[in-house]
């Protein structure tokens, strides 16, 4: 699983059912910037490290006089700043934004009433998929934001470089974007219809299984 949200966020959320901080898939946070081990430890990518101190001062600076209705979301190696409380606020947050763009360096990636900032890696959801797919027969992804386009376009070219069958799916709902329905092969609607190709992956892999299908 490769996520936006912190790996820590992750493997507090997602820890097997002996709750001990582990879970048998492959959890990525902030886009791939870090991964959670076996035991629940999370390693940072070295290249991000030095970013820190940097994310760090342009939240505080954000934050210090940001309007009411806007919250500044730090995620270690990224931050975002949501303005969905406050719509009004989406001008001044794109000002705050651009401004600390060309004083950082920092990297800006718009989301679902926010914008979120993170250092000029190179990493995202895509160079994650392009990775985990490597001799793959099928891969699918599911995802709902921008921030997933990448993800999209990595199974595309990993079916045209390699025959991979891939499926890529939106999780659509109100404030789903039009280029994330058109990025993708499938459309289901909400949590619940994620659920039902998740399951349907589960049964369609087990039968798999036991036959002794590959």
């Amino acid at each position: 699983m490769v996520s936006g949200r912190p790996a820590g966020f992750l493997v507090e959320h997602l820890a097997g059912p002996d709750g001990g901080g582990t879970s048998p898939v492959r959890l990525f946070g902030l886009y791939g910037m870090e991964e959670a081990g076996a035991d629940g430890s999370v390693r940072l990518a070295p290249a991000a490290a030095s970013w820190l101190p940097v994310v760090a001062d342009v939240a505080a600076r954000i934050g210090a006089d940001a309007p009411t209705g806007v919250l500044v979301e730090v995620k270690g190696a990224a931050v975002t700043i949501h303005w969905r409380r406050d719509p009004e606020a989406e001008a001044w947050v794109t000002g705050r934004v651009a401004e600390a763009v060309a004083r950082t360096g920092l990297v800006h990636h718009p989301g679902r009433a926010s914008v979120e900032l993170r250092p000029p890696l190179g990493i995202d959801k895509g160079t994650v998929v392009h990775d985990l797919t490597v001799g793959c027969r099928a891969a699918c992804f599911l995802g709902d934001d921008l921030g997933d386009l990448p993800a999209y376009a990595a199974l595309a070219r990993r079916a045209d470089q390699d025959g991979t069958d891939v499926v890529g799916v939106a999780v659509r709902d109100a404030e789903t974007a039009p280029e994330v329905l058109a990025a993708c092969d499938l459309v289901v609607d909400g949590p619940e219809g994620a659920l039902a190709v998740l399951t349907w992956l589960a049964g369609a892999a087990g039968a798999a299984g036991a036959t002794g299908s590959r």
